[in-house]
């Protein structure tokens, strides 16, 4: 059996998702049972994700910037899971949102190592079928600043300069 038969596929939509509940604009954190429902969805997610990004950056080189990132990325996520919330809601809490910010990176880490393009404005995957357009923002001295894909429907959203 190879090693990609024993991973789990990741749904990358789903862990967004939880990870929207506890941080982002107006996000209010559940509370009591809800919210250790949700520090476990998290945990899971993180257990399912870490495996996937050790594969993907094992096929890179050695010396390879973001196989190094993705793998720093991975022992700060293992402490997190080794840590406990301690005692009291506001700690839980606390806790649940650290989870949330350290599984975000996972996603980022996981999407840049297998190719899944984000949409630069609302940071959702663009899938195979979706209408996107190029975007580059040019820097003063040339460059670009931000190059990448966004959704055709949220080209609006962005603000040229």
């Amino acid at each position: 059996m190879t090693t990609a038969a024993l991973t789990q596929p990741v749904d990358i939509d789903t862990m967004r998702h939880s990870i929207s509940r506890l941080i982002g604009p107006d996000t209010e954190s559940p509370k009591g049972p809800e919210l250790a429902g949700l520090t476990g969805l998290l945990r899971g997610h993180m257990q399912l994700i870490i495996p996937e990004i050790e594969q993907a950056a094992g096929n890179l080189p050695r010396d390879d910037v973001p196989r190094y990132c993705a793998l720093a990325c991975i022992g700060e996520a293992r402490a997190k899971l080794r840590a406990t919330a301690g005692d009291g809601p506001d700690r839980a809490a606390a806790y649940a949102r650290r989870l949330a910010r350290s599984l975000a990176a996972l996603c980022d880490h996981y999407e840049a190592l297998t190719g899944v393009e984000m949409c630069l404005a609302c940071d959702q995957p663009i899938r195979d079928r979706e209408d996107s357009t190029p975007y580059g923002h040019v820097s003063a001295s040339g460059g670009a600043a931000c190059a990448g894909r966004v959704h055709t429907r949220c080209a609006h959203v962005l603000r040229h300069r």
